[in-house]
């Protein structure tokens, strides 16, 4: 070892305590892969800190979905640096996996991908030590083994995500994430198992099945195990928790996953399926891998074997083409639905995919109105779900205070208000009373 190489390891020998603060932006994934550095630099002796406060290092984890994510992306990294010009601003995810010039040029100090978490963190601490700029990135596209991080969160324990796949293979037109996350890449069934049951015995209460595409997952293990085997595995080894699933392909949606899963009492029944469209003309123009018939056809199916369940779902309205005979089809599909909730999103352009260079873009004003009229339909719908509660008795898992009301959720992902003593992280039985607010109060028995 030359004495360069002794003075690096005395640097990192000393910074054993700096004070990490996290910003992430984006999807569940991204929350669950926040939430495993955090352990793992707690392990090495660090702390986290509130991104609100000045820190030694900040790190922030960026979604790059839409061209609008990008642009937060941006901000929240001069934020850093105006917090403290000193930090180390380390910046990993999907935004830096296909823009890393963009991210270099902002003056952050490390640069990772959307993988390789571990190497990301040693860069950090690097970085920290040296001060030195550190940049690991890699081909998303020549992935092919899953990165097994630690489950759970630092949060107290309510509610905890368990990562079981990554990537994605669709290539629908309007998304860059099969370019920025690679092919799908899926956890042995064992390990998620293995990792539920961990988090049981840490306490949490409620797990999320979480990936990229879950509807992927064992397309890339040995025999291609459908993903209702997963599910049902991690429901009979973790009885005493709730298990609920992250966003689902429509197509996942068959009698042998319905027939298979409606087994589990503690598999919550709340399905969210993406739809993006309810116009077929649309759903070929984004290359969707169903039509408007066989998306209804999971909604019935799902119907029929969890009577009462939420079904909830996200809508980009304004897509490249849209004409208002098209969008007027969406908005009679999804009355037709009747969805419990929704997210609806104007169409972004992403330059990159091919729908940023298809013909028919459409002005911003159109793209506002037609959000205002979809919410409007979300909304009553959103509301006639919750109305069907009223009189019912529902078990509630308590998480949070909001200002009288301590607040959760029941299975069927309602949130709950209701008044009583310190309830966080306990189950109760609750009578429902009438909508409030974003949710339904109701009164605990």
């Amino acid at each position: 070892m030359d004495d360069s190489d002794k003075n690096s390891t005395l640097k990192l020998a000393v910074i054993t305590n700096m004070k990490i603060a996290f910003y992430t932006l984006g999807c569940k994934t991204n929350q669950y892969e926040t939430q495993a550095m955090e352990r793992l630099l707690l392990e090495r002796g660090h702390t986290i800190g509130s991104f609100e406060e000045s820190c030694d290092c900040y790190v922030v984890n960026t979604c790059s979905v839409t061209a609008v994510a990008d642009k937060k992306n941006r901000a929240v990294i001069r934020r850093c640096r105006r917090k403290n010009p000193e930090a180390i601003v380390a910046v990993c995810g999907c935004y830096t996996q296909h823009a890393a010039e963009e991210v270099k040029q902002l003056g952050v100090d490390v640069i990772g991908g959307s993988g390789n978490r571990q190497q990301f963190l040693s860069d950090l601490l690097q970085a920290a030590a040296q001060r030195q700029y550190h940049e690991t990135l890699d081909n998303a596209l020549r992935r092919r083994e899953f990165e097994v991080l630690p489950a759970g969160g630092l949060e107290e324990r309510t509610r905890a995500m368990l990562k079981v796949q990554d990537g994605c293979t669709n290539f629908c037109t309007y998304c860059i994430i099969p370019y920025t996350r690679g092919p799908i890449r899926s956890a042995p069934l064992e390990l998620a198992v293995e990792q539920a049951k961990e988090l049981a015995a840490r306490g949490y209460r409620e797990i999320v099945i979480t990936g990229i595409e879950i509807a992927g997952w064992g397309k890339d293990l040995p025999g291609k195990p459908p993903l209702w085997q997963l599910i049902s595995a991690i429901c009979q080894a973790v009885p005493e928790l709730r298990i609920r699933l992250g966003s689902l392909e429509p197509r996942i949606i068959t009698e042998e996953f319905c027939r298979e899963l409606v087994k589990y009492p503690n598999l919550c029944p709340h399905f969210h399926l993406s739809m993006q469209s309810g116009c077929d003309a649309v759903l070929e123009r984004m290359k969707r891998k169903y039509d408007t018939a066989r998306y209804y056809e999971s909604i019935c199916l799902l119907r029929e074997f969890f009577p009462g369940c939420a079904i909830t779902t996200d809508m980009i309205v304004a897509f490249p083409g849209e004409t208002e005979e098209e969008f007027r089809q969406s908005l009679d599909f999804i009355r037709k639905c009747g969805f419990a909730d929704m997210h609806i999103f104007p169409y972004s352009r992403r330059p990159g995919t091919p729908a940023a260079d298809m013909p028919g873009q459409l002005p911003n004003a159109v793209k506002e109105e037609r959000s205002r009229r979809a919410i409007a339909v979300a909304e009553q719908m959103s509301r006639e779900y919750r109305e069907s509660l009223i009189g019912t008795t529902q078990t509630v898992l308590f998480e949070d205070r909001e200002g009288d009301y301590f607040t959760g959720h029941t299975p069927n992902y309602i949130k709950v208000y209701a008044q009583g003593e310190n309830l966080h992280n306990e189950i109760r039985q609750v009578t429902i009373r009438e909508v409030f607010k974003d949710g339904v109060v109701g009164t605990i028995l």
